[in-house]
């Protein structure tokens, strides 16, 4: 139950899904901000959504 347990701590660390989620957002706005591919622009505004979400929900992860 104790391995189960760290097991768990070392998975969901706060640090490492911040970073994700960071670089998700960030990789939302250079979609957006991209004059390249539509699909990309298309896709930009879900990108950021999810980032963001995902943000807020691991912010409450232990340290």
């Amino acid at each position: 139950m104790e391995e189960e347990r760290s097991l768990m701590r070392k998975i969901f660390r706060r640090v490492y899904w911040e970073n994700l989620s960071t670089v998700l957002i960030l990789l939302g706005v250079f979609m957006l901000l991209q004059p390249f591919a539509m699909w990309m622009y298309t896709y930009s505004f879900v990108v950021i959504l999810v980032g963001t979400i995902g943000f807020v929900i691991t912010s409450h992860f232990p340290d």
